[in-house]
């Protein structure tokens, strides 16, 4: 039997020819995927029905469907479904899912609540997502703060305290520091002597006759430095002055310095400016009660707390 009488047998045609004998076969789709189609069909029918689809004048179809939802008021609302009406019910829910914790952390002391597996692990979950929306923008992520601008929270350098107590009460209440200028007060020569005594406090080799001559002038009624960081120099946690001893810089670049002379007149700048930075707002009519202490031991934990 020759290949052209078996193809003939085997594979129909449309009856189509060209040429005297190009024809064309006639291969159907498969029953299922006419089924198929049919059913994407019936499907795309009923989600323009159920859901918005078709714009209409001004407007849009709404749709059958409807969601339900509690708006940031308290006040119980349905509209039709649309993504962010969505948003917000399971905003609710999640709301709802997380409010037995937020109450049971609410009602324990701190020191319960670190020593809590469960709770504990619940902190560190929402406490990262609320420091992520409230806090990173100036702490940065993961809490490393950002030299000259926000101190860095992973350390065991704490201007106002590290105590679960002080944590608590700089993101209620919120702080702003504050150094005076000098510039108008000392003489330059007092500034370079003020600025190597306190490099010496951090173990900086700087020139000792200088440094000898800024300790007593940091400790005397003209420049009166001590009234503020303390007679050793440590600070005063009350007032949030910073501890200079400790070789951890905020406001002056001295890491950053290559050279002696490079780290004195990072410290000078700040002694002629003065500070009127160190400016954090308040959380307590942005945060509930139950979030701030949420976020009190999320600080707490990342490394620095006291």
């Amino acid at each position: 039997m020759s290949q052209e009488k078996t193809q003939s047998q085997t594979v129909q045609t449309t009856g189509h020819a060209w040429d005297g004998d190009l024809q064309e076969y006639n291969n159907p789709i498969p029953v299922w995927w006419q089924y198929a189609f049919y059913f994407s069909v019936a499907v795309a029918v009923g989600y323009w029905l159920i859901y918005p689809a078709w714009p209409v004048g001004g407007g849009f179809t709404t749709g059958f469907d409807s969601i339900t939802y509690v708006n940031d008021k308290g006040e119980k609302k349905t509209t039709h479904w649309n993504t962010r009406a969505l948003f917000l019910k399971e905003t609710n829910e999640a709301v709802a899912a997380q409010k037995p914790y937020f109450d049971k952390v609410e009602s324990l002391p701190f020191e319960q609540i670190v020593k809590d597996p469960e709770l504990n692990s619940f902190v560190v979950s929402s406490g990262k997502q609320l420091f992520s929306d409230n806090c990173a923008a100036c702490h940065q992520q993961g809490g490393g703060g950002k030299e000259g601008f926000a101190p860095n929270l992973t350390d065991d350098d704490w201007l106002y305290g590290g105590h679960f107590a002080n944590i608590q009460q700089t993101i209620t209440n919120g702080r702003h520091g504050y150094m005076p200028a000098f510039a108008d007060v000392l003489t330059s020569t007092q500034i370079d002597q003020l600025a190597d005594y306190v490099l010496s406090l951090s173990r900086i080799a700087v020139n000792p006759d200088s440094a000898k001559a800024g300790d007593a002038l940091f400790h005397s009624e003209t420049a009166a430095c001590f009234y503020c960081h303390g007679d050793n120099g440590k600070g005063r946690q009350q007032i949030g002055s910073a501890n200079l001893t400790d070789r951890i810089w905020l406001w002056a670049n001295v890491p950053g310095a290559d050279t002696i002379a490079a780290k004195e007149a990072a410290v000078k700048k700040v002694i002629q400016g003065g500070l009127n930075k160190g400016v954090m707002p308040s959380w307590k009519d942005r945060l509930s009660p139950e979030q701030i202490k949420v976020l009190t031991v999320y600080v707490h934990e990342l490394g620095g707390g006291k």
